[in-house]
């Protein structure tokens, strides 16, 4: 209620009752609530027009200003949102006249309906970050909300709520959407309540409730893309629970969000098939009943590709994925003439990386390149995608017969330079993280630390969070393709300080300390330092590898046979570079798997050779 009347109800019989030019303008909102809700934007716009006229105190233009804005977004068919964000970005940033109103929407203002055109603002400010993919900016432009949840007009909370809780699990904070969960339901009493009755009720709170209704709408559509039947939060704690692998029952309802929260829940324990089944039924049953979009085909394709992907089906996974994208495309043949939801649903970012996965399994490095150049743009700090980048370049690298040094351009090409560049983001990423990795970070210290001071592990969006294992294969993985790469490069000094930094690794796989020997061996005998080369190259090592390791890796060494051989082999070079001819022969000798007989049979010959010309000589 504004100021200036308050002297006018000195005589009124009770604190409540309202001025009759309040009931008029009362009265106004609420024909323009209704005109909104059936679509007769322009109508709207012009009750809107007349309110303003009445000229109300300032907090009810900054009302109008956002409802305005929000019409004329709807009028656009919800397109042409940045207008509305430039309108709303400038209301946030509104301080109010007068001393005691400075903190506009932190403060709790006297003017109820000045704090609440702030909070919808801000609030519809974060929606449209969310829809545009831009998590971290949404995150951020909410917090100021969700920091005061408690002081918040119900339906915002809800809402507010509902928000936070998509973008954490947008961006796998798992973790924290869990304890922020717990938070939601005992102290905010908010999950496992009835989904919100449209507010209305007293006057007062229903001008409120209408003067936030165009700026809730836009989440109407959030809403519904996330359920249509349960509560939102409902289904959000169900799937928040599901992805942290609680035990949790999910009954089906019929609608397509809990088949799919089943299909999630079984692809979580590994039970791919029936993960993928559950997909096929919601693709049948949506099919018969009609309801099929763009956003579901795509949904299902890219799922079916991951589990597909699982289980090392690489080229039906690729199928997958490049039906997902045709799906995608049609739903946005053109961003800037579709809906912000639509935005929000589109995936070729996320799809694009699961197709580069699938092509470097199927050894189709360029293909696979050329995907991953399009989520590295939005997620450029990921250091697994960095990592995965490099291996694509090294792998097209490998395939070419010839060395070429490829003309500079300013598209990036898969070259063994680009590699390294790759590689030395991966590494400085992944070093980065793992000063900052959180131990733990379970609910059960959710008593001790607030949800908003829990940190998730979560360095390599879209991916899950990374355990301290993971980290470390990643860290081993980024050292030997570093190593292997300035091998190939000509810079020995780097691929033995690689080399070096692999075999001290923790929890070092068999496999990769194999790599490591033979890198450094050989960046050792490049560097004229063949006498420690040796120490990496004596074959001792290799017999009590893994055999296990080997053999599950893509890779042409599939036996210990092959890596004993392999060695045996190098280390007949370094003996032959010191000059120790005879030793280097009786090694060759027992050489017996084809993967080295070529090169053993031009070593052999250049040895006879040498010990030709030196008996020559004597």
């Amino acid at each position: 209620m504004s100021h200036h009347h308050h002297h006018h109800h000195e005589h009124e019989d009770s604190p409540t009752k309202t001025q009759p030019q309040d009931d008029e303008n009362y009265n106004l909102l609420c024909q323009a609530h209704e005109e909104f809700i059936n679509c007769e934007y322009d109508c709207c716009l012009e009750l809107l027009q007349q309110l303003e006229a009445r000229g109300e105190n300032r907090s009810s233009l900054l009302t109008l200003r956002n409802n305005r804005a929000v019409v004329n977004f709807y009028k656009t068919g919800c397109i042409q949102h940045m207008p509305l964000l430039q309108e709303l970005e400038q209301l946030v940033d509104t301080k109010f006249e007068g001393g005691h109103h400075q903190e506009a929407g932190v403060a709790h203002l006297c003017l109820k309906h000045g704090g609440n055109a702030i909070t919808v603002a801000r609030y519809n400010r974060a929606v449209i970050y969310y829809h545009r993919h831009m998590y971290g900016t949404a995150l951020e432009a909410l917090t100021p909300l969700v920091t005061r949840l408690p002081a918040l007009e119900r339906h915002m909370t809800v809402l507010v709520a509902t928000l936070q809780m998509l973008l954490l699990i947008a961006t796998n904070q798992l973790n924290r959407a869990e304890v922020f969960l717990d938070y939601l339901q005992y102290k905010m009493n908010l999950v496992g309540t009835a989904p919100i009755p449209n507010p209305s009720g007293s006057p007062e709170e229903s001008a409120v409730a209408a003067a936030a209704t165009p700026a809730v709408t836009p989440t109407a559509a959030l809403e519904n893309a996330v359920t249509r039947v349960a509560g939102p939060l409902q289904v959000l704690q169900l799937l928040t629970l599901v992805l942290n692998r609680k035990p949790v029952l999910v009954t089906e309802d019929g609608t397509p969000q809990f088949a799919a929260l089943k299909a999630q829940q079984y692809y979580i324990m590994k039970d791919f098939q029936m993960a993928a089944k559950q997909l096929m039924r919601i693709n049948d049953e949506s099919t018969q009943a009609g309801t099929v979009t763009p956003q579901l085909s795509t949904y299902i394709a890219n799922n079916m590709g991951v589990i597909h992907l699982r289980v090392r089906h690489y080229a039906i996974a690729a199928k997958f994925f490049q039906n997902a994208l045709r799906f995608d495309q049609q739903l946005a043949t053109n961003l800037r003439q579709c809906t912000l939801e639509t935005m929000g649903s589109a995936r070729s970012c996320e799809i694009m990386y699961n197709l580069g996965l699938a092509m470097l399994h199927l050894r189709r490095p360029k293909e696979a390149f050329q995907c991953f150049l399009v989520p590295v743009k939005q997620y450029h700090s990921n250091a697994r995608l960095w990592f995965r980048m490099a291996e694509a370049c090294i792998m097209e690298h490998e395939t070419l017969p010839i060395t070429y040094s490829a003309p500079c351009s300013a598209v990036p090409e898969p070259t063994l330079e680009f590699a390294a560049l790759c590689l030395r983001s991966a590494l400085t990423l992944t070093l980065q993280y793992k000063t900052t990795f959180r131990m733990g970070g379970t609910s059960e210290d959710s008593t001790l630390a607030p949800w908003s001071q829990l940190q998730d592990n979560n360095f390599c969006n879209p991916s899950k969070p990374i355990s301290l294992e993971s980290l470390e294969v990643m860290l081993a993985s980024i050292y030997a393709a570093y190593s292997f790469a300035s091998l190939r490069l000509g810079d020995h000094v780097t691929a033995l300080e690689m080399a070096k930094q692999l075999l001290q690794s923790e929890r070092l796989s068999d496999a990769h300390k194999l790599l490591g020997h033979m890198y450094a061996g050989e960046a050792l005998m490049l560097m004229n330092k063949a006498a420690e080369a040796r120490d990496h190259l004596e074959p001792t090592f290799v017999n009590n590898l893994n055999a296990m390791d080997l053999e599950t890796r893509d890779w042409q060494l599939k036996s210990v046979e092959a890596a004993q051989n392999v060695v045996r082999y190098n280390l007949a070079v370094a003996l032959a570079l010191q000059n120790d001819h005879q030793t280097a022969k009786s090694l060759l000798a027992t050489l017996t798997h084809p993967i080295v007989n070529n090169k053993a049979l031009s070593l052999r010959r250049h040895i006879d050779a040498e010990l030709a010309a030196t008996s020559g000589l004597n």
